[in-house]
């Protein structure tokens, strides 16, 4: 699970934790990937273990940071693993996740870069900073191959007939001969806000299924688990 914080260096505000599907295919099997989808919040952690979350792993690191003169300013990523003993701590990224990013913004009630002035400024504790009710849920469409060898320019349609509540964001993505083509091994990230989760899956997987190209494909069990 990731929790990502952003933070001056002294005062932080957790966004919704999520939860990536790092391997290719169905039923987590395959290679790893960069992440075939996420979604938001990820039930794993409720507030009793957000506390635990913070009170032990992510308020100590931000101290040591600032103590050994190193005050972190910007978005603290926290990969754990939730065990039997409470959260562990997989690895520290000090930038957003992928594609963790594309559920956790579309959940942020305040603009984020009010947030970002704010922790310039030197205004952030002061600062109200609110998360939206509901669910986010992030479909990627990989380019056949993936990640291993893997084609590039092909033409994408349907990016046109997306419905509504549905956001597509661009990774792999290029203009060639007047078209929006692939250009990458994770093309597209599909994401769904609604009031659950189930919903936001729902929304996603439509807006999936309106968009084309050659050897696309995409996994159809992201978040099932959690439902």
């Amino acid at each position: 699970v990731s929790v990502l914080a952003l933070t001056d260096g002294n005062y932080y505000f957790c966004l919704s934790p999520s939860q990536d599907h790092k391997r290719r295919d169905e039923g987590d099997k395959g290679p790893n990937t960069g992440g075939m989808g996420a979604y938001a919040p990820a039930p794993l952690i409720d507030p009793d273990l957000q506390v635990r979350i913070e009170e032990e792993i992510l308020v100590p690191t931000l101290d040591g940071l600032r103590e050994e003169g190193h005050p972190f300013v910007g978005c603290l990523y926290l990969g754990l693993m939730i065990t039997s003993d409470g959260p562990k701590v997989l690895e520290y990224n000090v930038r957003f996740g992928d594609p963790e990013a594309q559920v956790v913004l579309p959940l942020l009630k305040t603009d984020f870069v009010d947030i970002a002035n704010a922790i310039l400024d030197g205004t952030f504790k002061e600062m109200k900073t609110e998360l939206h009710d509901g669910s986010a849920a992030c479909v990627v469409i990989a380019s056949g191959g993936y990640p291993r060898r893997y084609e590039k320019e092909k033409p994408i349609t349907g990016l046109k007939d997306i419905p509504e509540g549905v956001t597509v964001f661009h990774a792999g993505t290029k203009w060639h001969h007047g078209d929006i083509a692939s250009n990458g091994g994770r093309v597209l990230g599909v994401t769904g806000v609604a009031d659950n989760l189930k919903s936001a899956l729902d929304l996603a997987y439509q807006g999936v299924d309106k968009i084309h190209f050659d050897k696309a494909f995409f996994r159809r069990d992201i978040g099932k688990r959690a439902l």
